[in-house]
């Protein structure tokens, strides 16, 4: 009975959260028009109203630790699912992500994606597109903020294991820019897939910065063991793997 109510909860979370992004587009669209930076505000509020909603209606409570980064750097973030962009996005002044090209065709998602400043990226050609974006960092030319990029290349499932892409370490080395790693145990609560989401505290972590300045070799070997392991660590602490 109870697991049937939180389905049904779930549900009716889901259904406003999509109901409240097209409500909070509406709203600001015409101040984003007007002043880009309206585009960060919007994103902000409406990052803000899922977690409180997400709390409200399944008990799925958020907290983000660490130090959040407010200068220009480079986010290797674990990503999970759609949450943890939540929690990231609702903290960082101007976050931007690289992305897939076919999202900026998206509803909503992709004409505010590309007011913040993402970057997307055609798989076909993600070496050419990362090549324009380095030189446009170098250029001064990129929209300035915090750049998120998934190291693993995709969402992967509390307790998976997926090898990290070394095109981070190429993009570290290449913007010269500081890179603050990024653990979460979202998956835990809200999986990849399905509908049911889960009461309990669902946790981002900004990890202490790599400075810019190692090789590839030496920054690789460095952020998948400090990303996972904090990542494992917060899921032990949600309980993952003893049952709960």
């Amino acid at each position: 009975m109870r697991l049937a109510l939180q389905y049904v909860l779930s549900l009716i979370f889901i259904v406003q959260m999509y109901l409240a992004m097209a409500a909070y587009a509406l709203f600001w669209t015409p101040l984003v028009l007007l002043r880009r930076d309206a585009a960060f505000d919007a994103v902000h509020a409406y990052c803000r109203w899922v977690r409180a909603s997400a709390s409200a209606l399944v008990g799925l409570r958020s907290e983000i630790r660490g130090e959040v980064p407010a200068d220009e750097v480079l986010i290797a973030a674990k990503h999970q699912s759609f949450f943890d962009i939540i929690l990231i996005v609702s903290v960082l002044p101007r976050p931007k992500f690289i992305m897939k090209k076919e999202l900026l065709w998206a509803p909503i998602v992709g004409w505010y994606a590309k007011r913040i400043g993402c970057i997307p990226v055609d798989r076909g050609r993600r070496g050419e597109a990362m090549k324009k974006m380095v030189a446009d960092v170098k250029a001064g030319l990129a929209e300035p903020g915090q750049l998120i990029i998934y190291p693993q290349g995709t969402r992967v499932a509390a307790g998976a294991r997926k090898p990290y892409k070394v095109g981070v370490g190429v993009l570290y080395t290449q913007i010269g820019q500081d890179c603050v790693p990024a653990a979460t145990n979202v998956g835990v609560f809200w999986p990849r897939h399905g509908i049911l989401r889960k009461p309990g505290l669902a946790v981002v972590e900004f990890l202490p910065r790599i400075p810019a300045g190692l090789t590839v070799e030496q920054f690789m070997t460095r952020i998948e063991p400090e990303v996972e392991g904090a990542s494992d660590r917060l899921m032990a602490e949600a309980g993952f793997g003893a049952g709960a």
